[in-house]
């Protein structure tokens, strides 16, 4: 677990029907409070965004009692506005990903159109928005992700064309990973730590070589103070009480909607 300041407990892999998740999921206790932790990408880093397992880690955190879930990532700003070192809670997102494994959680039963006006929890990301008032830690509440396929970023003229559709920032994880939990019965909230301004905007710096030294500064920034937000957040678990996609979902899939 990357998070020292948690006590593990745990380690465990759960075979789920869409095969194993990417990595163990570590059973965690801070304050009294259980947390489980998985490395979207392995705790080495080995699996790129488009080899991501999404659909079964998220059926594993599921499996072993997981119902709130916050992915974490990191992202560039297609906004001036939204400068690096910002954390950025998404509520929409454009998925221009292809060839994932994105099919329905009903394949093989009946088919469903699940709605998707609302993809991240709204409950949850306004806990997060309370919390970071609480803790003076300074958020923007709101802002579509575009994601793309990765692992390879954006030409200059995608990242123009990604801003000029008014979008805030991009990734290359919160698809599909967003729509699963959602299918899944889990409310979904994210969490994106800005770390450039993204290649198309002259404000980047990953435009000179000579500024790596500045985005990695500010990713181990960013890294510190999600941390740390995360941390301070587990106290506010007790709290939690959404039932967004639980409830809903079971209608849909009884009546087959």
């Amino acid at each position: 677990c990357s998070f020292p300041e948690l006590k593990v407990i745990s380690r465990l892999r759960p075979e789920t029907k869409y095969g194993l998740p990417s990595d163990e999921i570590a059973i965690c206790e801070h304050d009294g409070q259980l947390v489980a932790f998985l490395p979207r990408h392995g705790s080495k880093h080995t699996l790129a965004p488009h080899k991501v397992p999404y659909k079964a880690n998220l059926a594993a955190l599921k499996e072993i009692g997981v119902e709130y879930v916050i992915g974490t990532c990191i992202v560039g700003s297609l906004k001036k506005e939204i400068a690096p070192g910002s954390l950025v809670i998404p509520d929409q997102f454009v998925n221009l990903t292809w060839g994932r494994d994105d099919h329905s959680e009903a394949d093989g039963g009946s088919f469903i159109h699940l709605p998707m006006g609302e993809p991240y929890c709204g409950h949850l990301r306004k806990k997060i928005t309370e919390q970071s008032v609480a803790t003076q830690t300074a958020i923007i509440p709101q802002g579509t992700v575009a994601v793309i396929q990765g692992p390879r970023f954006s030409t200059a003229a995608e990242s123009r064309w990604l801003s000029v559709n008014g979008w805030d920032i991009v990734n290359m994880t919160q698809y599909p990973e967003c729509y699963f939990a959602r299918e899944l019965g889990l409310c979904y909230a994210a969490i994106a730590a800005v770390t450039d301004y993204d290649v198309g905007l002259q404000e980047s710096l990953v435009i000179d070589p000579r500024q790596m030294g500045k985005v990695l500064e500010i990713f181990r920034g960013n890294v510190q103070k999600t941390k740390d937000f995360l941390l301070a957040f587990i106290q506010r678990a007790p709290g939690l009480s959404c039932g967004c996609a639980s409830t809903l979902l079971k209608a849909y899939y009884e009546e087959g909607l």
